[in-house]
């Protein structure tokens, strides 16, 4: 079987232990749940006349690798432009909260709506990317297939990385285009991290994507750089592609610590 993130179990998901982050083998990586509260947002009513221009999810404390649950509202109705929210709890109370600002499709000037395409090779020519394997089993990092067109996954300094999931988000369900983003997106300070992982944490509260085109296909690129500044904050900031165009951009504000 291909791997899932999530497992649907009555008003809630199971996580899998395909979602564990590499921080501790307790805790999720990030991207997952952001792309399961997108989801969310999404099947509000409408869902399919809207696209998202904007998400932002704000990761109030680790979640962990268990039983979750995700509520989504309408906060701003509107017929052009709309406002969701949603809400992730389990274990320990509510665990993330995200925002998206929704725009309703409508065609764009063929002259201002030209295509950018990723100046570095794409992932049908380069070979799969280094095992990243932090608890010797099922992880987020073993649930994605990573090819590299610049720089080195596990080497300090900008990279550019192409990822795409190998299963699904849930169990038995086709991930849609924004979900397959958050999933990878997240990824951008590990991807450019600065600092060795043996011996520091670059870990963000929150992540905000951008985007200005729809993304087409099963891969998704990070072209990514981590800054650092001296008093333990950093920012992971990422411009991202699909195999056509660029789509968009992704920050993460970091705590960088020693371990």
């Amino acid at each position: 079987m291909p791997p899932s993130f999530y497992v649907p179990d009555g008003d809630g998901f199971e996580s899998t232990d395909w979602t564990r982050g590499p921080w501790d083998p307790r805790f999720q990586h990030a991207g997952p749940p952001a792309a399961l509260m997108a989801r969310a947002i999404e099947r509000l009513d409408g869902g399919e006349e809207f696209t998202v221009s904007r998400f932002t999810v704000e990761l109030l404390r680790s979640i962990p690798v268990g039983r979750l649950t995700v509520a989504a509202v309408m906060a701003r109705p509107g017929k052009r432009v709309q406002l969701a929210e949603a809400t992730m709890s389990g274990e320990g109370g509510v665990l993330a909260v995200a925002r998206a600002w929704r725009i309703r499709r409508e065609p764009t000037p063929a002259e201002a709506s030209q295509p950018e395409p990723p100046p570095f090779p794409g992932p049908e020519v380069l070979a799969p990317g280094p095992a990243f394997d932090p608890w010797k089993g099922p992880s987020y990092f073993s649930a994605v297939e990573w090819r590299e067109a610049r720089g080195s996954f596990m080497a300090a300094g900008p990279a550019t990385t192409w990822m795409r999931m190998r299963g699904v988000l849930v169990e038995d369900e086709a991930p849609s285009p924004i979900t397959r983003v958050l999933v990878a997106a997240d990824s951008g300070n590990g991807i450019s991290m600065e600092l060795p992982l043996e011996t520091h944490v670059f870990i963000n509260m929150e992540l905000t994507v951008h985007l200005f085109a729809e993304p087409i296909g099963e891969w998704v690129c990070l072209d990514a750089r981590t800054r650092i500044g001296s008093e333990g904050i950093g920012l992971a900031s990422s411009v991202l592609y699909d195999t056509r165009r660029r789509i968009g951009l992704g920050n993460q504000s970091l705590l960088v610590r020693p371990r």
